[in-house]
């Protein structure tokens, strides 16, 4: 079920946010990882492109970044016309700022606790590390033995 979650995320991603096929998936990365969504694992996999100021950024620029979409990069250049926007701003606007913070800075600030390097926000950022084990069980079509083994040797072969 999540593949296929990840299918219509990149399928989204494709048709409203601007992105090619090849961006989302090379020779490299032909799946996509379960951890992350696609827009995310984008973003860890060309870091170079980041981290973008806020208040400078074009729409185009503004849909690349985890944790904005369509409505809040509209929203965001609507509201920097009157003001250079804040963090406290984007929380308002609605960005989701627990992903967006590792990719921009407002006002020329960065607020990720941690340097933006890949290898130090794929742990803060992958989606699963909560929960390891799925919390669903394959069920199995014959639960257990259905008739015992001498008993099934006896019915097939009529000896007792």
């Amino acid at each position: 079920m999540l593949r296929e979650h990840r299918l219509y995320q990149a399928d989204w991603l494709l048709r409203f946010y601007g992105f090619r096929a090849d961006e989302l998936l090379d020779d490299n990365n032909p799946d996509f990882p379960e951890d992350y969504d696609p827009k995310t694992d984008w973003a860890l996999r060309n870091l170079d492109y980041f981290p973008l100021e806020i208040n400078r950024a074009s729409y185009e620029q503004l849909l690349r970044v985890p944790g904005s979409g369509v409505k809040s990069a509209h929203r965001i250049l609507a509201a920097r016309r009157m003001q250079a926007l804040r963090f406290e701003d984007l929380k308002k606007i609605g960005v989701t700022l627990k992903r967006a913070q590792y990719f921009i800075t407002c006002r020329g600030q960065y607020n990720g606790s941690i340097d933006l390097e890949e290898y130090l926000l794929r742990p803060r950022l992958a989606l699963s590390s909560k929960k390891k084990t799925p919390d669903y069980e394959q069920l199995s079509l014959f639960p257990g033995e259905l008739v015992p083994r001498d008993e099934a040797i006896t019915a097939i072969t009529g000896e007792l």
